[in-house]
């Protein structure tokens, strides 16, 4: 079966670092196209960034310069790199394969993406 699982989610200070990881598995394509979202309380949920199988990558203009996403081919893994964390950053994260937008009202929602991780919180205090 196709699985997406995260990790890594918590509670850091402004100024802090986190990183977010997500472990795919039974997907035919050894490096499937991931996107990292979030979506706080009363927000849409937003694509933050996103990995393809040829590298390419794309980060929301809000997070340029702070995050950065890469993969583990080994471990199937890939990985979203937070730094210096601002308490706007505070969201429930999720991870998707072959999303279809940058933006939508809630996630997850499989009509632009079949696969969803679970969600991972990330809090960040002032």
């Amino acid at each position: 079966d196709v699985q997406l699982v995260e990790s890594g989610g918590g509670s850091v200070q402004a100024g802090g670092s986190l990183t977010l990881a997500c472990s795919a598995s039974g997907f035919a394509d050894d490096e499937p196209f991931i996107g990292w979202y979030r979506q706080a309380p009363g927000n849409e949920c937003e694509l933050v960034s996103s990995l393809s199988s040829d590298a390419s990558t794309y980060y929301t203009p809000s997070v340029k310069g702070r995050f950065t996403i890469s993969r583990d081919n080994a471990k199937k893994t890939v990985y979203l790199q937070m730094n210096s964390l601002k308490p706007e950053d505070t969201a429930v994260y999720y991870c998707a394969a072959d999303p279809i937008a940058f933006l939508m009202a809630d996630c997850p929602d499989d009509h632009y993406s079949k696969f969803w991780g679970q969600g991972t919180q990330v809090t960040v205090s002032s």
